[in-house]
């Protein structure tokens, strides 16, 4: 019971070194997190220190800064592996065979290369120059969205079999021969 009563004295009268940091470092701190990180290490230093090594304001503000320090950098990689992971999930929304829902009507079968849902005399040209199943894999995946998995299902084969569908297209659509009958 000593030490919380001898703590809270303590607290009263260092409170304010708390803020300082906060400010000091240029922290946002609109729902005080940074204040009770600070708040824990102002705790921590008490608990942990050892007079015989040094001051006691000295040991808050060491603690106290480099605590909200590491939190700052904690948040930033946070923030930046959030980042990362939406950046990745947009490149595979919206590059090469992946599309994005909302853009129906003139989804992309290469980078760079626009084919209109629209464009009747082309997707009957395009399936005329097709196989098959190169049709089915452009029928599927293209035009209604779906996936190599739902493919597979729908066809009753592999998930690798429909990969290959896919990449036969591709091959041909690389083909300037091929996109001149288009």
């Amino acid at each position: 019971m000593d030490n919380r009563i001898a703590f809270e004295e303590i607290f009263e009268q260092n409170k304010r070194r708390i803020h300082y940091h906060i400010h000091k470092l240029n922290i946002n701190d609109p729902h005080d997190e940074f204040f009770q990180e600070g708040l824990i290490a102002m705790w921590n230093a008490y608990e942990t220190y050892q007079p015989d090594k040094g001051a006691m304001a000295t040991y808050f503000n060491y603690t106290i800064r480099n605590r909200l320090i590491d939190r700052i950098r904690k948040e930033a990689s946070h923030q930046n592996t959030q980042a990362k992971a939406i950046q990745e999930h947009l490149t595979q929304v919206t590059d090469g065979n992946r599309h994005s829902l909302r853009d129906k009507l003139n989804r992309r079968i290469l980078p760079g290369q626009s084919f209109s849902l629209t464009d009747f005399t082309l997707w009957k040209t395009l399936k005329s120059e097709l196989t098959e199943r190169q049709w089915k894999w452009i029928y599927y995946h293209i035009i209604e969205g779906m996936s190599y998995k739902e493919i597979a299902i729908t066809e009753n084969t592999t998930v690798e079999a429909v990969k290959g569908w896919g990449k036969q297209v591709r091959m041909k659509l690389r083909d300037p021969k091929f996109r001149e009958k288009l």
